[in-house]
């Protein structure tokens, strides 16, 4: 005999959770202070305020010591030899193509042009083989099939192998030199000769590339400062890791997330507070209806308060469960925790123990809060205009900042880069020294970081009496500050990255010795 199912009863209740609003805040403030602390490390050993004993930051000599095993090269008391810099991933000499795009020879039966190939001189590398290859492709023309030769050659006049000969009109004829390396610091010498006698090119066009090679560490500068990879954004390449970075992220790990955090729980707040003279006036209404209590807010619950809704969502849970409205009254006070709602609450919850009408204590709860409200609001209103001068005058300095470190600084400095005694330039009865835009690019940044802690700051403690509150606009100042100073001030030549020299090719094509294609 088959037995009855019996029908199962779920009850699905809707507690009231615990509020995690200070919970979620410990944990912002824990992780916020653990990437502050990170950066922090990551600027404080790249800054140089840190000595070490072989003059390098200590970040590159702590991380290469651990990635080739060789702590000995890079923590002792001598730098690091070109050798060993190659030896580690971070500190590897990358380099750039140096690249001769000529105007076309024309009417050619033999002519020449010298060139330079740049390189790291060989005294820094202790002796190590710097390959730099050469890649050379061109394309003849003529009225006719003309059989020719394309060839480097260096000061002594020997060719450097491998040449190209090959005929004009011959698709299968491809006009390529690819050199595995050339030695750098010397003058070489590119050749083209017609072979075919009395029959000239009429028009000779090629591309020179040079793989070349500092001798200094792609993610540093020439002051041996971390300035890391170099990221590409369009026309824009910036160096987002580059240690001065690392100052700004500080303080904005320290400042802004919790911060941040905080102001999206008083926005909530504050949407509560703008509806609760509303909820008051309804429950009020309610109550001079004839329904109880517990009656009118279950049936509030459904209506539309906006981020009021969950906390008389709660409230009728709480009524339905039997819990005494006074005391239900009380528990939503503390969840809110505003002094507004607190102060309302207080007066409702004494009437309604005293056994007063209450209806006349709530619609003046309703009208007071209201009143406070309306206020807050004329004050945010009158502050806001001040908030928005510190706004306009931390983006003044930061303006005259980034020109005096993009347009003035560099400018002394270039005009001191000539000064024969290299003391710097003399301006009447005044002397300029000479001057480092690195140094000065550094003081202007830490300068306007420390700029925008103290005024968003004040804002805060005009907004709203605390220096805390200000946090989030410090936050922001440094955001703006960290992206104008990379996508402006930070360019190639300010941190000290130096661009390529070039082959400095002479000024004109000349009438060379004669190949020989003998040997």
């Amino acid at each position: 005999m088959a037995r009855k199912k019996k029908n199962k009863i779920v009850v699905n209740l809707d507690l009231p959770k615990d509020d995690s609003t200070m919970t979620k805040l410990y944990g912002i403030l824990f992780v916020s202070i653990l990437l502050g602390m990170s950066t922090a490390v990551v600027w404080a050993t790249n800054s140089g305020f840190i000595p070490t004993s072989n003059g390098e930051p200590m970040f590159t000599n702590v991380a290469c010591g651990i990635i080739t095993g060789d702590n000995e090269a890079f923590n002792g008391n001598s730098k690091p030899t070109y050798a060993q810099n190659e030896s580690c991933s971070l500190l590897q000499d990358s380099p750039d193509v140096v690249s001769w795009n000529d105007e076309p020879w024309e009417d050619i039966i033999l002519t020449g042009k010298n060139f330079d190939v740049p390189g790291v001189d060989p005294l820094a590398t202790g002796g190590e083989v710097v390959v730099q290859p050469l890649t050379l492709t061109c394309e003849a023309e003529a009225s006719g099939p003309v059989s020719y030769t394309v060839a480097i050659r260096d000061r002594y006049g020997d060719i450097v192998s491998p040449s190209f000969t090959g005929n004009t009109g011959l698709t299968t004829d491809e006009c390529l030199i690819e050199i595995e390396s050339i030695d750098p610091g010397t003058r070489y010498e590119l050749v083209v000769q017609s072979n075919t006698e009395n029959e000239p090119l009429d028009q000779f066009t090629f591309t020179m590339e040079i793989e070349y090679y500092d001798g200094i560490p792609a993610n540093m500068n020439n002051k041996s400062l971390w300035i890391g990879p170099e990221v590409s954004i369009g026309p824009l390449g910036i160096h987002p890791t580059i240690f001065l970075n690392f100052f700004g992220l500080m303080f904005f790990f320290f400042l802004w997330p919790a911060s941040f955090y905080w102001e999206r729980v008083e926005n909530k707040k504050n949407e509560i507070e703008e509806k609760f003279p509303d909820f008051l006036r309804d429950l009020a209404e309610y109550w001079k209806g004839g329904l109880s209590m517990t009656v009118a807010v279950q049936t509030l619950a459904t209506s539309e308060y906006g981020a009021l809704n969950d906390e008389v969502k709660k409230m009728s849970d709480q009524l339905s469960w039997g819990i005494k409205f006074s005391d239900v009254i009380l528990q939503f006070a503390e969840r809110v925790g505003t002094p507004l709602v607190k102060r309302a609450i207080s007066l409702i919850s004494e009437a309604d123990r005293a056994g007063g009408k209450i209806s006349d204590i709530l619609v003046t709860a309703a009208n007071d809060s209201r009143e406070i409200k309306f206020l807050e609001g004329e004050r945010k209103r009158a502050i806001g205009s001040y908030i928005a001068v510190i706004w306009t005058s931390y983006f003044v300095f930061l303006g005259v900042i980034v020109v005096l470190s993009t347009v003035f600084i560099p400018a002394i400095a270039n005009s001191n880069s000539s000064d024969d005694g290299g003391g710097g330039q003399n301006i009447g009865n005044m002397k300029i020294r000479n001057v480092d835009p690195l140094f000065f690019l550094t003081i202007f940044y830490y300068g306007v970081t420390m700029q925008a802690i103290g005024n968003g700051c004040m804002a805060g403690l005009m907004a709203t009496g605390r220096f805390s509150a200000g946090f989030k606009h410090s936050g922001m100042m440094i955001l703006v500050a960290l992206v104008v100073f990379n996508v402006i001030a930070f360019s190639p030549n300010l941190i000290g990255i130096t661009a390529p020299p070039g082959v400095n090719p002479s000024v004109g094509t000349f009438m060379p010795a004669p190949l020989n294609l003998g040997g």
